[in-house]
């Protein structure tokens, strides 16, 4: 990897970032008490999740429409 050349465009080199974004969105969804989710189902609940946080709800469900999400 180019350390360097990513630290001085500020990007993020560590893995934090992605771990407390994964937290933040699947945790509370997932991980209730007494839920157990299928690989498929935990898969379709963390998509519409990402497409309602980013809002990009609209564009989930066009996507899903035309076949191609």
């Amino acid at each position: 990897m180019k350390y360097d050349q990513y630290r001085a465009q500020h990007l993020f080199i560590g893995s934090g970032v992605i771990e407390a974004g994964c937290k933040h969105l699947i945790g509370p969804r997932l991980k209730q008490s007494g839920m157990e989710w299928t690989v498929r189902g935990a898969n379709a609940i963390i998509a519409l999740r990402c497409a309602i946080l980013s809002n990009r709800f609209e564009d989930f469900w066009e996507q899903r429409l035309a076949g191609t999400g």
